[in-house]
């Protein structure tokens, strides 16, 4: 065969592949219009590629679906009822489409744990001030990839609590909101991926405890705490279901049990939204 028919056979083969690709929608999670939830936008955009979508200066999972584009956007627990917005290209002037954030309460649990774990040292100050920083840059995270799935398998088998959100009291002081599931377990449970990912970080942290990030693709970021084992290590390519470590009660926590967060355009979303009904859970 000619060099140059050869060529534009694998190239017409590439682009049947990549429109095979582009085809296979994935099937999206639930949508909630409230601080820690999502939104789901159809874009008023026709362009072939992907539009680049912002929400409060942070890059927006945007998807193919049908003969249209959509974002799936974070709302941040920290965020007002009310109309928001999300920038949709660079262009000047830019260009926005508005959502309405609906209002929620979210209960208020009291907890006690070891004073030094709320009223800390300067040491333990400092610390936390170094794994903010650290944290925050696992979260961050931009993979331009979609997620290989949106439906998540629950990471460990046990009864999720329903305490996304709680506004919580330690020892009569308040702190921030709960940003993740708990997952009641036995120590020593294995922890397991539920969806295909990159490991982003692992880490022993003053809250958190041993602690692993997973990189999903377009903004969502998975997170593990507390773990007595970590099973995994930075750069490592995960499937579904690979073991990342051992559920424990490391860091802040009165008893063995997995946080699990996810984050959206680095906001911490209810993770009931993209987990698979679980029989055990209550």
């Amino acid at each position: 065969m000619p060099v140059l028919h050869a060529w534009i056979l694998a190239a017409w083969v590439a682009a049947l592949c990549q429109t095979a690709n582009e085809s296979q929608e994935l099937e999206l999670p639930a949508s909630s219009l409230v601080p820690g939830g999502l939104v789901i936008l159809d874009l008023d955009e026709s362009s072939p590629s992907p539009p680049q979508v912002t929400y409060r200066d942070h890059r927006v999972m945007v998807l193919r679906q049908g003969d249209k584009w959509r974002a799936l956007v974070g709302i941040p627990l920290s965020a007002e009822p009310g109309r928001d917005v999300v920038r949709i290209g660079d262009a000047d002037p830019p260009k926005y489409q508005a959502f309405t954030v609906e209002p929620k309460q979210y209960a208020t649990q009291r907890l006690k744990v070891a004073p030094a774990q709320v009223d800390l040292s300067k040491k333990d100050l400092e610390r936390v001030e170094r794994e903010r920083t650290r944290i925050d840059a696992a979260l961050e995270t931009y993979s331009p990839a979609p997620p290989a799935t949106l439906q998540l398998q629950p990471p460990v088998a046990g009864p999720r609590s329903s305490s996304f959100g709680l506004r919580r009291v330690f020892n009569e002081q308040p702190r921030s909101p709960h940003s993740g599931m708990d997952i009641a377990a036995p120590e020593g449970a294995p922890v397991l991926a539920p969806a295909a990912g990159r490991v982003v970080d692992t880490g022993n942290y003053f809250f958190n405890g041993n602690t692993v990030f997973i990189d999903h693709g377009q903004g969502l970021i998975t997170m593990y705490c507390h773990l007595s084992a970590i099973g995994v290590q930075a750069g490592q390519v995960v499937n579904a279901k690979d073991p990342i470590g051992k559920v424990g009660k490391t860091g802040r926590v009165t008893g063995p049990r997995l946080h699990f967060g996810v984050s959206l355009n680095r906001a911490f979303v209810d993770p009931a939204l993209f987990l698979q009904e679980n029989p055990d859970a209550k």
